[in-house]
């Protein structure tokens, strides 16, 4: 599928990707076109893209990699590998994306690996998932993980978030109908993130104390950071920092 999707900027390619139930104009605070060629995707089921099984990750990665090789081959965007930042629900995208499909590095914002521990929540939520109460559930469980992002900020991205039940359902159908089994050598696939891609993990919110130690066995190279204060959306919090870091990191 090609996605959805806007161009900014100038310099090495790199690819945007949001969290779930948002779109590409979440990434708006984040001006990234001073220093890279900027491609910002709705994911398939998002924003203006088209709604349209299956929404695996893997798929939703051919999508971006898909887009990306149709915008070079019109000349719109660099050749070469891209950059692929990921919030959310996205830095599973981009990380698949980098284990799938040639990356220049990879950079996925506050989005744990380790998905045991959802999958027990998510389960534990199915009646709600699947019913009336899909809505409730969604924005309930992001207004648990804003922090201590600013007000404003939060009824911006709350603004546009338009959560779809069977899209949702979808994308986490691994978590709901796989075992704890399936679900980890999902995840074994998805993070073979070869050791000559630089991978950075910028963490907001607290993932648990031996998430970065099962992290750093999963994927060696990874660089991890922690941010302050506390919020699912320390992208937001300060776009500038996460502008310099990016460019430091990746440019």
């Amino acid at each position: 599928m090609i996605l959805a999707h806007d161009v900014s900027g100038s310099g090495p390619l790199l690819v945007l990707v949001h969290g779930i139930t948002e779109d590409r104009r979440s990434w708006d605070p984040v001006d990234l076109s001073g220093s890279f060629t900027v491609v910002r995707v709705d994911v398939r089921g998002h924003g203006d893209s088209e709604a349209a099984e299956p929404y695996d990750i893997p798929t939703l990665a051919t999508d971006i990699h898909d887009t990306v090789a149709q915008l070079q081959e019109k000349g719109a965007v660099p050749d070469g590998p891209p950059i692929v930042v990921g919030h959310s629900m996205g830095g599973i995208v981009a990380t698949a994306y980098g284990a799938l499909f040639p990356a220049r590095a990879v950079v996925n914002v506050d989005q744990p690996l380790h998905l045991a521990g959802m999958q027990q929540q998510i389960q534990q939520a199915e009646g709600m998932l699947r019913g009336e109460q899909f809505p409730l559930f969604i924005h309930g469980m992001f207004a648990q993980m804003a922090g201590e992002l600013d007000p404003g900020e939060v009824e911006r991205v709350n603004a546009l978030r338009a959560p779809k039940q069977d899209v949702v359902l979808g994308m986490w159908s691994p978590l709901l109908d796989g075992s704890p089994e399936e679900l980890a050598g999902l995840v074994d696939r998805l993070t073979r993130v070869p050791a000559d891609v630089p991978y950075l993990v910028i963490t907001g919110l607290d993932a648990g104390p031996e998430y970065a130690a099962w992290l750093q066995q999963i994927i060696p190279h990874t660089v991890h950071e922690v941010w302050q204060p506390p919020t699912h959306y320390p992208h937001l919090v300060d776009p500038a920092r996460f502008v310099a870091r990016v460019d430091a990191f990746a440019g």
